[in-house]
């Protein structure tokens, strides 16, 4: 039975019917495929960057930490200078103020006369040699005669040798020293300073550890008393 032409568009519409509901039903498909895969890709590129977002506000977190401990460090470093500077400059003021007292020690003839024997007694004892010469300021000429007098007698006594004693005419130790002496050997190779400020000096330096405590306290970082 042949087919009419109503017939023949019928299926006509039937199957385009057919295939535009397959079509779309693919593009439907294919738009929730599409759909999926850019949601998953989306997510891919969001945990991507938020990873990296992460991993830059952690370096930089780490950086400014890191600034911060070197800012704290410099910090407490220059406040410990100034605190080392502070007790520099105390100490400093208490040794002018010690050199202040002997200048004073020496307006006094009678006790600047005891002082002078006694520096020179200790010259002769140090060098121990037979002939010395003695350099002293030009002011204290006198004083040194008298105390090189008073000496040789306790030396002898006290080591049984002679001593041979000159005192420096040519040469003196400058006016505004404090005072003292300094005594040589016969070739003046070897000289022990008796001078009050490398009196003071020495003292000074024997003496700092038990300064700085008196004055600072205990240091708690030192592991040896002497």
């Amino acid at each position: 039975m042949a087919l009419t032409d109503a017939d023949v568009q019928k299926q006509i519409k039937h199957m385009m019917a057919f295939i535009e509901q397959e079509a779309n039903e693919k593009v439907e498909e294919i738009e929730a495929k599409a759909e999926e895969e850019f949601n998953i890709e989306k997510g891919r590129l969001v945990q991507t960057q938020r990873v990296k977002i992460m991993e830059y506000f952690e370096k930089k977190e780490k950086q400014i930490e890191q600034h911060k401990k070197i800012q704290m460090s410099n910090l407490r470093n220059q406040a410990r200078l100034k605190v080392l500077k502070a007790r520099d400059d105390m100490i400093a003021d208490l040794l002018n103020e010690a050199r202040q007292r002997l200048a004073q020690i020496v307006k006094d003839p009678i006790e600047y006369t005891t002082l002078l024997e006694g520096l020179v007694l200790q010259g002769f004892y140090q060098l121990l040699e037979p002939k010395v010469s003695i350099c002293c300021r030009q002011q204290d000429v006198e004083m040194v005669q008298a105390a090189v007098i008073k000496s040789i007698s306790i030396y002898k006594d006290a080591v049984k040798k002679n001593i041979e004693v000159r005192i420096d005419q040519q040469r003196f130790l400058p006016s505004q020293i404090c005072g003292g002496v300094e005594v040589y050997n016969d070739n003046g190779k070897i000289k022990v300073s008796n001078t009050l400020e490398s009196r003071l000096e020495l003292l000074a330096q024997q003496m700092m550890p038990e300064i700085r405590e008196k004055l600072f306290g205990a240091n708690p970082n030192r592991k040896f008393m002497d």
